[in-house]
């Protein structure tokens, strides 16, 4: 089975709820018009990596503008919207939240943000989940990360054996990193035999240079696309058949110890 996916890598304005919002409709049109059946975002695309003095004034209140856009998009063009994040919030909590919308506008899935990246006192401003999501895209079984997640590879391999055979990275990774983005990528995708589709955002945002470089890999950690250094919306298509070759030649879930290939809790 072939599907084709739209990879947005947007450059997003900081703090420019406004703007980010129409600019992002635009991308999803632009996505939607070239045969994408599953649209695929960059972290905090709302409101960018984050403008902490004025969250209380740009977060979307409980998701509900995003969502509605989601929706409308979705059931426009038939397809589906793994929505990078964006920031929500709830009450007097903050959130960085994904939204996965299926082709009939429904939301199937959210995720909070686990890891909260600590240099920007991320954990200080939103509150961190602690669900790991599980959905279907179009027939794909499919979990999440966001950007700084994939340093932490338990997260991962839990999502893998989970039973997911794609997994989404939105991401707002800088361009001083790029090493580490493309590595870590890499690395997650062959040690757990899956494809890996990650969305970073591109260009500047306020300061800070984004590495842009979204990657779609497949379980061999093959590159199937990659995207320059600024926005792009990239088109391009994985075969899920691949999967079974990949898992019947290196049987690494086959050969896993449950007695020694755990992660014991911290004492």
């Amino acid at each position: 089975m072939k599907l084709t996916l739209g990879l947005i890598q947007a450059a997003i304005r900081l703090g420019n709820a406004e703007y980010n919002y129409e600019h992002m409709e635009m991308l999803l049109a632009d996505a939607a018009r070239r045969g994408a059946e599953v649209l695929v975002l960059p972290e905090m695309w709302n409101v960018g990596f984050f403008p902490s003095r004025r969250l209380h004034e740009l977060a979307d209140p409980a998701g509900k503008q995003t969502q509605a856009l989601f929706s409308r998009m979705a059931k426009k063009h038939g397809l589906c919207i793994v929505g990078g994040s964006v920031a929500i919030q709830e009450g007097s909590n903050f959130y960085n939240r994904a939204y996965v919308m299926d082709e009939n506008g429904e939301c199937i899935s959210s995720y909070d943000k686990i890891h909260g990246f600590s240099p920007s006192r991320e954990p200080e401003v939103f509150q961190m989940g602690s669900r790991i999501p599980f959905f279907k895209v179009k027939t794909m079984s499919a979990s999440m990360a966001l950007c700084y997640d994939i340093r932490f590879p338990e997260l991962i391999r839990r999502e893998a054996l989970g039973g997911a055979d794609i997994i989404f990275v939105p991401a707002a990774w800088p361009a001083e990193r790029l090493y580490h983005w493309d590595t870590l990528l890499k690395a997650r995708a062959i040690e757990n035999q899956i494809f890996l589709c990650a969305v970073n955002q591109g260009g500047f945002n306020g300061k800070t240079e984004y590495a842009g470089h979204s990657l779609l890999l497949d379980p061999w950690g093959e590159v199937i696309a990659q995207s320059g250094a600024g926005e792009e919306v990239l088109i391009a298509s994985i075969d899920a058949d691949v999967l079974q070759d990949v898992r019947g030649r290196m049987r690494v879930f086959g050969d896993r110890r449950d007695d020694v290939d755990v992660v014991f809790p911290a004492r």
